[in-house]
């Protein structure tokens, strides 16, 4: 197939390209930033466009390249902290740009499949346990404020024009090439020697940690699975509890003895628990592959490798 990924360049985008062009596709990118003829290469990209989710550079690709098979929408905020320090700024890559590619659809590619990255952001707090796709949704932050809304632009524009749209709410992809976020930030920090790591929050905060390897395995799949209704959300998580405490002793343990504590102090924004119910994504058949433990000793590897190249 010919497939199109908008945020092609970007940490879950970078790894998708690799895992599409694998399974044979043609993938073809856009987003920001620019991108030599070898790291296109390198990732398994056809074509590249450095340039925002407009009619311009989509008519752009479809004159070169024909219509998509398959549209993967990765592109929008990806941080919670910047959303909320610049939320005009999340809106416009988050709501704006979906906005502006759905139209282009209806208009030019509307047998397109489309398959957009959500947030468990979206869900919001005072959850206790397993959230499922039909839990309320009152989103915490803008980031998570502008993914529902993302949402609701996908779900109008597949009932009132027919336009195939899956919605994957991913909760805590972590893997090689993440350079922000709890695993970066400890990883950073031990690097430098301390013998005693203090975190914010209070380390009892639970997440659904997914690999972005079994991750992108999982948003690949959506693009030929059979769907009845021109609509539907899944939730993007494993069901696998883990506090960030646990996270933070296995990072540690890499790096030999060192303590590790919280302040107490949590961070706007952040709901104390996101974990995933994902009955839903069950009966499709897929597999989480990669354990947290074995994803966060790999993320430890690449981050050793990154800082000794």
């Amino acid at each position: 197939m010919s497939v199109w990924v908008t945020g092609a360049r970007g940490f879950i985008g970078s790894h998708l390209v690799h895992e599409l062009a694998g399974a044979g596709h043609r993938v073809h990118g856009i987003g920001h930033g620019a991108l030599e003829e070898a790291e296109c290469t390198r990732l398994g990209l056809q074509s590249w466009i450095n340039g925002e989710i407009e009619a311009a550079n989509l008519d752009a690709l479809a004159a070169v390249h024909g219509l998509p098979s398959a549209v993967f929408h990765l592109a929008g905020g990806s941080s919670v902290g910047l959303a909320i320090a610049h939320p005009f700024e999340d809106f416009s890559r988050t709501v704006a740009g979906t906005a502006r590619l759905l139209e282009w659809l209806r208009v030019h590619s509307p047998q397109s499949r489309l398959i957009a990255a959500s947030s468990a952001a979206v869900y919001g707090s005072g959850h206790s346990g397993p959230i499922s796709e039909q839990a309320a949704l009152t989103p915490m932050s803008p980031y998570g404020q502008h993914k529902l809304m993302m949402e609701q632009l996908c779900r109008s524009y597949a009932m009132s024009y027919g336009i195939d749209s899956t919605v994957v709410r991913l909760f805590s992809v972590y893997g090689a090439g993440l350079r922000k976020q709890l695993l970066w930030d400890v990883c950073s920090r031990l690097q430098g020697s301390s013998h005693e790591l203090v975190l914010g929050g209070t380390g009892e905060e639970v997440r659904d940690w997914c690999d972005v390897r079994d991750v992108v395995r999982l948003l690949a799949m959506f693009a030929q699975s059979p769907q009845a209704e021109p609509f539907r959300v899944i939730n993007g998580g494993s069901g696998q509890a883990m506090r960030v405490s646990e996270v933070a002793s296995l990072l540690a343990g890499h790096w030999g003895r060192v303590s590790v504590r919280f302040s107490g102090n949590v961070r706007a924004g952040d709901p104390f628990s996101l974990l995933a119910d994902n009955a839903t994504l069950r009966e499709t058949g897929f597999a989480w592959h990669i354990p947290p433990a074995q994803g966060i000793a790999d993320y430890v590897r690449w981050f050793r490798d990154r800082a000794r190249g």
